[in-house]
């Protein structure tokens, strides 16, 4: 395996910014420093440091997680908040998250330690898709779906709807299903916030190919390797 590929694939950065710490000098391969871009390590019996420190190599993960609204997209809160680790068992605690949802929001957040393909998937290039099921206090502005779908001007430009529909209008609030490509900070919640429409749960659904389904909030489970292999061929044809 590619020196620079092992190093996202561990975690330790993506793989343009591995390639910055060989050129830099800060990567040993069995105790002898390597700037060579087409080196090759054996993740079985190679021992590579980083700046003196071991990295440990560990087969790909990918997890899927229901987030429980009220959770935050870190490892640690200083001041104190629960976090989507906290119910975790501690083998998972090295992963990272794939993107974030935001502390209030609920639904599908993906886990990792295959750094490179994570990074890739988060590109805009990549184009992939996020849904999110929303739930709106009643009544919702007329024409709302409509709306999303012709854009809606934020601060940061004009932010639109890849798919946008209304799923019911009964019970407690209308409940939208939108869905995006684009990952801008709180973009959904900005949107509504911007054509007067009030939010009673924002949950996402799917990440590109992979979909939450009936898991229930704050479980988690493997993807299934058909999944796994969506989303890197997500990569391969959108060239993430």
């Amino acid at each position: 395996m590619r020196l620079q590929k092992y190093l996202a694939r561990a975690g330790v950065a993506s793989r343009r910014a591995s390639e910055d710490l060989i050129r830099q000098g800060r990567v040993r391969v069995d105790g002898e420093v390597v700037t060579e871009m087409g080196s090759r390590v054996d993740p079985a019996s190679s021992d590579v440091t980083v700046d003196g420190r071991r990295v440990e190599w560990s087969p790909a993960r990918w997890i899927a997680l229901h987030k429980r609204p009220g959770t935050l997209c870190t490892r640690s809160d200083p001041q104190g908040r629960p976090t989507v680790y906290d119910g975790l068992p501690a083998e998972l605690g090295e992963l990272f998250h794939v993107g974030r949802l935001d502390y209030m929001s609920e639904g599908l957040l993906l886990l990792t330690n295959e750094g490179d393909l994570a990074h890739r998937l988060l590109h805009p290039s990549a184009e992939v898709e996020k849904r999110y099921e929303v739930g709106l206090v009643a009544p919702a502005p007329p024409g709302l779906a409509r709306r999303l779908l012709e854009g809606v001007g934020l601060e940061d430009g004009l932010a639109a709807a890849d798919a946008a529909s209304l799923l019911s209008d009964a019970g407690p609030g209308p409940v939208l299903l939108v869905t995006l490509h684009e990952g801008r900070n709180r973009e959904i919640r900005r949107m509504l916030d911007a054509l007067d429409a009030r939010i009673r749960y924002l949950k996402r659904v799917a990440f590109g190919p992979v979909e939450m389904a009936d898991l229930p909030p704050g479980a988690w489970r493997e993807l299934r390797p058909a999944e796994r292999e969506a989303l890197q061929n997500r990569v391969r044809t959108h060239g993430g």
